[in-house]
């Protein structure tokens, strides 16, 4: 089933609001918002979301893609209902699972009556840690951080932090505070503008968490 914003044509998909499923006291570490920041996730529900609800849920104020019991059939986004120009956004991450691979995306766009989205992501997963790919667009890895350098502050079964700049034709990520991608788009005919999505790609079971998920967004010249 999923569950989709009023922006998306409701005779397509049902709306439905995520609530959390455990107890508070099994929450996270709370982490201070830095001012100019708002949340795009409160620990508890999806009302600013769409995607498919029986992949994506709210577990322990994290959101949650994925399964360990079965495998992923094809990839799965959640996106937000509100597009997104200039920004900087910072969420903490974790996978489980073997060989799971995810990602955040940037500037993006649901394709018509197809699960994928097309846009930038910044890529999660053994093999693809920080690197800027170009999802259902030109299918490629824009750029890519040194792994040998990024393995020095990478924890790859623990929570991690990503920080994502967009300004202009520029985007900028941060793993941990490790620089792992600087990228100006040389290609005036792509849009970048669009929606902020959480993927779960397809392969063996596995769960993509996201947390304290926050965006500071940054007014044009």
């Amino acid at each position: 089933m999923l569950f989709y914003a009023s922006i998306i044509t409701a005779s397509v998909f049902p709306t439905l609001a995520f609530y959390r499923c455990t107890a508070a006291e099994n929450r996270p570490d709370d982490v201070a918002v830095e001012a100019g920041f708002e949340p795009l996730f409160d620990g508890k529900q999806l009302s600013e979301w769409n995607g498919d609800s029986t992949v994506f849920r709210v577990d322990n104020d994290s959101i949650v893609g994925g399964q360990l019991q079965e495998k992923i059939p094809h990839n799965f986004f959640l996106a937000t209902t509100e597009e997104f120009s200039d920004f900087e956004l910072q969420l903490d991450f974790r996978l489980m699972g073997s060989d799971t691979n995810a990602g955040v995306q940037l500037r993006s766009k649901r394709i018509p009556d197809h699960h994928e989205m097309i846009g930038y992501q910044a890529d999660l997963g053994q093999n693809y840690w920080g690197a800027l790919y170009d999802e259902s667009r030109r299918n490629k890895i824009l750029a890519a951080p040194s792994k040998a350098e990024l393995a020095k502050v990478l924890k790859p079964a623990d929570w991690n932090r990503y920080r994502i700049l967009c300004e202009g034709r520029r985007i900028q990520l941060w793993i941990n505070d490790f620089q792992t991608v600087d990228y100006v788009e040389t290609d005036e005919s792509i849009e970048q503008s669009g929606q902020i999505a959480l993927q779960i790609h397809s392969g063996p079971p596995g769960e993509a968490h996201y947390r304290n998920i926050r965006i500071k967004r940054i007014p044009k010249p």
